[in-house]
């Protein structure tokens, strides 16, 4: 992404400083680093139900505070449920096994979405395109992570294999870092940051049909109920229902 790096600039332009720090590093290095540390204190598939989970809420609440915006009322009933069905999903298998370590890990999947939901907002408010808010994120999240990992020794290419390096080249660097991050940028853009995070709500239902799909895992059926759940409160909180979906508050 060098080539629009050069061409587009590196700083984005008119910001408050924690608009700066939100555009720049805030989706590229604090919301991952926030969520995977939360990974050494509470499982994965939380992870995957909590964080995506959580930034439909996330979002209304910096909207509501950066930008005047209101959600109205069907979005309002969707978000309640999605956050119904996320803790459904998400939390149902270890509510009796709950202690302070797994609680961590829970308050840093929350702080990570947080962070990027302010991202989202911050970043609608800006002007910035799609491809440029992406190459910011990229250049300062590599500046900042790039040499700490090199220096600290956690790259460990000598355990790996060149199979394994390139499949992660893939999925990490193109896939995740340039594909998903641009396509939620494009979709902030065009239908608002509240409308856009309401669909990352699908997340945890995606990871859920895929561990079913390709690993083989089995669901409760109180998870299923959960997955319903979440899909109906994304297809309120969307705007669909109302016809509006483009933000009309933020254009």
């Amino acid at each position: 992404m060098s080539p629009f790096m050069i061409k587009l600039g590196i700083w984005p332009k008119g910001q408050s400083w924690f608009g700066v720090f939100c555009i720049t590093i805030g989706s590229s290095v604090v919301f991952p680093f926030f969520v995977t540390s939360g990974l050494q204190f509470a499982p994965a598939s939380d992870a995957g139900a909590l964080a995506p989970g959580m930034i439909p809420i996330w979002t209304a609440i910096a909207a509501f505070f950066i930008t005047g915006e209101r959600p109205k009322n069907l979005a309002l009933v969707g978000l309640g449920l999605i956050l119904a069905g996320v803790l459904m999903v998400g939390l149902w298998s270890s509510l009796f096994t709950l202690n302070v370590t797994v609680f961590k890990g829970y308050l840093l999947f929350f702080a990570g979405a947080g962070l990027f939901s302010f991202y989202a907002v911050i970043y609608r408010q800006s002007g910035i395109t799609a491809i440029h808010g992406l190459v910011i994120g990229l250049f300062w999240g590599a500046l900042l992570v790039g040499p700490g990992l090199l220096l600290t020794g956690q790259v460990p290419f000598a355990q790996a294999n060149l199979n394994e390096i390139f499949y992660m080249l893939i999925l990490q660097g193109v896939i995740i870092a340039i594909l998903a991050l641009l396509l939620f940028n494009l979709a902030v853009r065009l239908l608002g940051a509240p409308q856009a995070a309401a669909f990352g709500a699908l997340t945890p239902v995606l990871a859920m049909l895929g561990g079913v799909w390709f690993l083989g895992e089995s669901i409760s059926l109180v998870k299923i109920v959960g997955v319903i759940i979440v899909s109906s409160g994304v297809f309120l909180a969307s705007g669909v229902v109302s016809g509006r979906n483009v933000d009309k508050t933020l254009s």
